[in-house]
């Protein structure tokens, strides 16, 4: 019996020795999760929030590191989004969760909506980081890309060449433009030209002069171009596709230089809409083309770019060009023009004002601006200045320095960079005109298109700066 006691008890510690490293083994491979926050939506500009993949980090169903996380796009697949060429393969996040380990995750969805998830997006749910970056999925046109030619384009196809609220796949949800009422014989404005950043493709924003609700992103190929004899210009043409130019229906409108007499830029020719016109027959200026314009419209919407047509009728404001009563179908009309320019200003700081405290202890800030500082366009914010003063014909003195001291005064210019204190308060500076009696003295020699100085005061004021740039090309 004893023997039997001895066996049971060794039988029993063994099983209890089994049970003990089991529950050591369970312990021991247990996996410690995150908890996930509550889910906020981002309340941003949804524009500001393209965002692209880095590749070091998957997609997941919910946060990384909360049980239950599933992979969406692996890190490898993240990675060939992160080098891809295609636009549809960005993201625009649109909520965020922290995790109790101070880990963000921001929900993502793809451009094309194929992708749809949370990524690691570093510890601040105020900037982008770790599994994805800021895009800018589009890219402003420069002076190479933007046309010298923006009037009188026209829809090659109403039916198939759409136009889009933003290029596709810049813009989540991207999409048509409703083209109801629009003609084939409409004509359209270009107001601003971008390229897709990933694919380089070019884009027209272009608005239907018959009807200014009706505007929109076309594909313009390679955009226009003034020495090219054939124009690719992907969803766009230069004429109305059914209009066939003849003798009988038609003006060549050739421009020239007033002075010299030397052709300007390229030919345009006016062709009736009016049935039973003949060579010969003197143009009426109740005869339209296609884009209800008649030949004076025409002459005055086609002129070159950076010249203005000279004016033969009316004086002061009301003063505009008139095509002649002789003109005839089958004709060429020549059309004088001078070179127009814009002048820019250099906006120099000429004198810094910081805060003075109540017990006349001076504010001061890290790497405050100085005298003689020259600010950029992306330095400022400019609301209430009158650009077009600044146009003129090109070498002609600048005769209205008076007009434009009295709108750089009145015109409100707010720095775009945040300064700080010792103690971390935030500051920026606004900036005056410093005496705007001197402005037209200073400048009197100037020409249309030379760039002209203005003196201004930085003054320092609390709280910080807006990061929105003016961005005004006149701004030397």
């Amino acid at each position: 019996m004893q023997s039997s006691l001895k066996k049971s008890l060794y039988l029993g510690l063994a099983a209890l020795s089994f049970a003990g490293v089991a529950a050591v083994s369970t312990t021991a491979s247990a996996k410690s999760y995150a908890t996930a926050g509550a889910y906020s939506t981002l309340k941003t500009d949804a524009t500001k929030r393209n965002v692209e993949a880095t590749g070091t980090n998957a997609l997941y169903t919910k946060p990384g590191t909360v049980k239950g996380a599933k992979v969406v796009a692996s890190k490898a697949t993240m990675a060939t989004l992160a080098s891809s060429k295609k636009s549809a393969d960005y993201f625009r996040a649109y909520g965020v969760k922290t995790t109790n380990r101070g880990s963000v995750y921001y929900r993502v969805v793809s451009m094309d909506g194929k992708y749809r998830g949370y990524v690691y997006g570093g510890n601040s749910d105020t900037a982008f980081a770790g599994g994805i970056k800021s895009a800018e999925t589009t890219t402003t046109a420069t002076n190479a890309t933007n046309p010298t030619k923006l009037q009188n384009y026209y829809l090659k196809d109403v039916s198939k060449n759409t136009l889009w609220t933003a290029p596709k796949y810049t813009q989540y949800k991207a999409s048509k433009v409703n083209l109801y009422g629009a003609s084939k014989t409409d004509p359209f404005k270009v107001d601003s030209a971008a390229t897709k950043t990933r694919e380089g493709s070019l884009y027209y924003h272009v608005t239907d002069v018959n009807d200014s609700s009706i505007s929109g992103w076309i594909y313009a190929g390679k955009g226009y171009d003034a020495t090219a004899t054939t124009q690719d210009l992907g969803g766009l043409s230069l004429t109305v596709s059914d209009a066939a130019a003849t003798a009988d229906n038609s003006v060549k409108v050739v421009y020239r230089d007033a002075t010299t007499k030397a052709v300007v830029g390229t030919s345009d020719t006016w062709i009736t809409a009016a049935t039973g016109t003949k060579s010969g027959d003197a143009v009426k200026s109740t005869e339209l083309n296609a884009a209800k314009q008649n030949l004076s419209a025409f002459v005055l919407a086609t002129k070159p770019a950076n010249y203005k047509v000279v004016t033969n009728s009316g004086t002061g404001d009301a003063a505009t060009y008139v095509a002649p009563s002789t003109t005839q179908y089958g004709s060429t009309l020549y059309v004088d023009v001078t070179a127009t320019a814009t002048s820019k200003i250099n906006l120099n700081v000429d004198k810094v004002n910081n805060i003075t405290n109540g017990d006349n202890t001076t504010t001061d800030v890290t790497n405050p601006l100085t005298k003689g500082t020259k600010l950029t366009s992306s330095d400022v914010t400019v609301k209430g200045f009158d650009s077009t003063l600044l146009d003129g014909t090109k070498g002609d003195s600048i005769s209205n320095l008076a007009a434009i001291s009295t709108s750089l005064k009145g015109a409100i210019l707010t720095g775009t960079k945040t300064y700080y204190d010792a103690n971390g308060a935030a500051y920026h500076y606004e900036f005056a005109l410093t005496d705007d009696s001197v402005f037209a003295s200073d400048n009197r020699a100037a020409n249309y298109g030379d760039t002209l100085n203005a003196y201004y005061t930085a003054t320092l004021k609390k709280d910080a700066a807006s990061t929105t740039t003016s961005n005004d090309s006149w701004i030397g």
